[in-house]
């Protein structure tokens, strides 16, 4: 895997996908600087032929699936990188020993940089400093200015593209006034540079976005992970879903400040993503039995609702999810999502397609389930645990 500049995309395969299957879907989590291993996820998807004709992302997830359908495939990869290297273009010179310690060292020398100076193609510093602005100015609520990401938004996605139906791309955010999740999806609205940015303004760094007459911030307050809405909305369909998150449900209880700080952060983003899928594997079972009641009883001796209802539960969705998760480095502490040097953007960018490769690797993890079982989640990682 190559990703300096000017590299040349690998050429993708036949367009591929299970039997029975009527969708595929990429949810993509937030994590700022740990996106790059989402990146690295759709190369490996790309180089097996698979392309998503679903996109759900919060955050960075939200920057990098409008990266993917905002662009054909044969340049999506380009643009992943382009994205990439521009926002990590700002770094240390490689002269840290290669250890543990020296290497958390440079982490936090980066990750203070960004604090200082923003990313390029990205944010840069307010001025004046919040702290030291009036109240209502435009520099009041936010340490950062997010005008950079507009233009680079507008540089590297192709809008027309996005809302042209070819791919289902949807992005949460959170309403700063009344605190309600929303989602903006290309099947029910136009998406625009502002709905993205939206799920990308994590407060207090950026700053919210006026949508409408509306504000929003960071889809990540509430949920970091668009999951719910990806099982919500498929009503009918077979899916093969391949959920990649920033942030582990589980990880080490922490021996010092640092690692609870992280820690804390690991728990707060993961979103609870096993909560979602039971939820959903539940609700499945119950629809499956009520299915069964429903077809012993006559249609004369059902109501118009109960015959609609009858109907609509005929077919219901079969999912297999593959979920791959982040898994932090040991030199890894609390900076590590905006810790944009180009050293660890590359770990990441690996990591993620080693993983998704591993992960396709399981053929039979590729099937999609049976009826009776409805919905399947595997992990590679957790297979490398049993092992």
């Amino acid at each position: 895997m190559d990703i300096t500049p000017g590299a040349i995309a690998p050429s993708p395969r036949q367009k591929w996908r299970p039997e029975n299957c009527d969708r595929i879907a990429l949810v993509l989590q937030g994590g700022g600087a740990l996106g790059a291993y989402q990146a690295g996820v759709y190369e490996a998807l790309h180089e097996a032929g698979i392309e998503p004709d679903w996109i759900d992302g919060v955050s960075i997830g939200a920057i990098n699936g409008a990266l993917i359908a905002g662009n054909p495939p044969e340049r999506r990869l380009e643009r992943l990188r382009e994205f990439w290297e521009l926002v990590t273009s700002r770094h240390l010179p490689d002269i840290f020993p290669h250890a543990d310690e020296p290497r958390r060292m440079r982490n936090l020398l980066q990750a203070c940089m960004t604090l200082l100076l923003g990313q390029p193609g990205f944010f840069t510093p307010n001025v004046p400093n919040p702290w030291f602005s009036l109240r209502g100015a435009k520099t009041a609520t936010a340490f950062y200015d997010s005008a950079p990401l507009l233009h680079t938004l507008r540089e590297l996605v192709d809008f027309d593209l996005i809302n042209n139906d070819t791919v289902r791309y949807a992005v949460g955010t959170v309403n700063v006034a009344t605190g309600n999740f929303i989602y903006f999806d290309n099947a029910k609205q136009t998406i625009l540079p502002q709905h993205i940015m939206a799920s990308a303004a994590l407060p207090p760094g950026l700053p919210m976005v006026r949508i409408g007459s509306d504000y929003y911030w960071d889809g990540g307050l509430v949920s970091n992970t668009p999951l719910s809405h990806l099982m919500d909305e498929a009503e009918r369909g077979n899916m093969l879903v391949f959920q990649v998150d920033l942030f582990s449900a589980r990880g080490e209880v922490p021996r010092d400040m640092s690692d609870v700080l992280a820690r804390a952060k690991e728990i707060r983003y993961s979103s609870r993503t096993r909560l979602v899928t039971d939820q959903f594997r539940i609700l499945h079972n119950s629809k499956m039995a009520l299915r069964k009641i429903l077809n012993k009883v006559p249609d004369e001796k059902l109501s118009r609702d109960e015959r609609e209802l009858k109907e609509k539960l005929k077919s219901l969705p079969r999912i297999s999810l593959l979920h791959l998760i982040y898994r932090k480095a040991v030199y890894e502490d609390q900076a590590l999502d905006y810790e944009f040097s180009t050293v660890s953007m590359k770990e990441h960018w690996e990591r993620g397609y080693q993983d998704t490769k591993a992960t396709l690797a399981q053929k039979d993890w590729l099937v999609i389930p049976s009826e009776e079982v409805g919905l399947v989640v595997h992990d590679v990682h957790q297979l490398a645990e049993m092992c």
